[in-house]
């Protein structure tokens, strides 16, 4: 499951949740309240996040500014990817590419989070097709 570090894990927690639909598992903080280790659900799936500036994100970092280049994607199943995408375009998440059909099946869309991570939401579960 994909695990990412945030500069401010406790938003990015509260945002993914109003705008992707996640539901907190788990949270455990650090001694000075940052975020060490969360989880996160949304249907089967599952991610897990924590601040960047917690153990782990010594080897993993968040998507840097001006660019906030990432190095992968994340592709997260959802049984209705009109209304997944009308939620997360009200919340704010940036379109990168509009919902669409795809030739291979399914329907999907491509944003950023808040922080500028890379998220791919769509009905084609590769799993069953």
């Amino acid at each position: 499951m994909p695990a990412l570090r945030y500069r401010n894990a406790g938003a990015a927690i509260d945002w993914l949740c109003k705008a992707f639909g996640f539901e907190k598992k788990m949270a455990v903080p650090t001694e000075d309240g940052r975020i060490a280790h969360a989880e996160l659900v949304l249907g089967n799936g599952m991610i897990m996040l924590g601040d960047a500036k917690a153990e782990y994100g010594s080897l993993v970092r968040p998507p840097g500014p001006p660019q906030r280049v990432n190095t992968q994607g994340i592709y997260v199943v959802v049984a209705d990817a009109d209304a997944h995408y009308a939620r997360a375009k009200a919340a704010g998440a940036e379109i990168l590419f509009e919902l669409k059909t795809q030739d291979y099946g399914g329907r999907d869309y491509t944003c950023r989070d808040l922080e500028g991570h890379i998220w791919t939401f769509g009905a084609y579960d590769p799993w069953v097709s």
